[in-house]
């Protein structure tokens, strides 16, 4: 599966141009990929003012998505601030060129910004299976976490839009090669650069990390599109060889 990785600086609060902005990225690479990653809320930045950026599930930036896949025959993927009976949700969805869409609220909510506090938290484990692939879509703080994204589902990819600033990226170096490891699939993380309203840095490091470890693509700085491909058939050939999954303990989140 091709995938292409979007870094780039986000608009505070601001939907409209980073529709605007994130178009131009993806009508300017002609590379045909399967899938096209966004970051974490890349229509407003990681804001805890939801109501000022919160859209319906029927709203522009769905439709903005929608058109795209389709323009691009890929899918779409990213989360952003989703207003639903009354609550708000950092919602990752994910936008099939048949018009076809999947969506993951955030679980772990990041308690140090009072996203808690606005947001409210996801409750279930969401594996998405496209081209052949299985893929466990995660946000951000959920990196931290790794009992709930433990691959009991025999995953190929564990995908990840982050909004994760400077001061702790050595930190999303370190997990992310720690969850490709310790689940035996690839690990794909998209973060943002820049800096945002609340004075926060971003560097990127957007990667993707192979079931050992390996990058398959280096942690990246620059404002960019990162096209490259996984391959399943090499990925399972290992994972068959060394067995550790069938190792791990079993277990339930209630």
């Amino acid at each position: 599966m091709k995938i292409a990785l979007v870094q780039t600086s986000l608009c505070w609060e601001d939907p409209t141009e980073n529709r605007s902005h994130l178009a131009q990225k993806i009508t300017g690479f002609m590379e045909e990929v399967d899938l096209i990653v966004l970051p974490e809320m890349f229509s407003s930045g990681f804001t805890m003012q939801p109501k000022a950026v919160a859209e319906q599930m029927e709203g522009e930036t769905l439709s903005w998505l929608h058109h795209l896949a389709k323009a691009k025959d890929c899918a779409i993927t990213g989360s952003l601030v989703v207003e639903e009976k009354g609550k708000y949700y950092n919602r990752l969805v994910f936008v099939t060129p048949d018009g076809g869409i999947k969506t993951y609220d955030k679980r772990h909510l990041f308690t140090l910004a009072g996203e808690d506090k606005v947001y409210t938290a996801g409750t279930e484990k969401v594996i998405i299976e496209y081209k052949g692939f299985k893929i466990c879509p995660l946000i951000c703080y959920d990196l931290r976490f790794p009992v709930f994204s433990r691959n009991q589902e025999a995953y190929d990819v564990l995908l990840y839009v982050a909004n994760w600033p400077k001061t702790r990226v050595n930190a999303w170096d370190i997990l992310l090669k720690a969850r490709a490891v310790e689940n035996m699939c690839y690990a794909v993380g998209v973060n943002r650069i820049g800096t945002d309203h609340n004075q926060l840095d971003y560097v990127g490091h957007s990667q993707v990390v192979d079931y050992l470890g390996n990058y398959v693509l280096d942690p990246q700085e620059s404002d960019g599109v990162y096209i490259l491909t996984l391959d399943k058939a090499k990925m399972l050939e290992t994972r068959e060889k060394l067995g550790f999954l069938k190792d791990q303990d079993a277990y339930h989140i209630g």
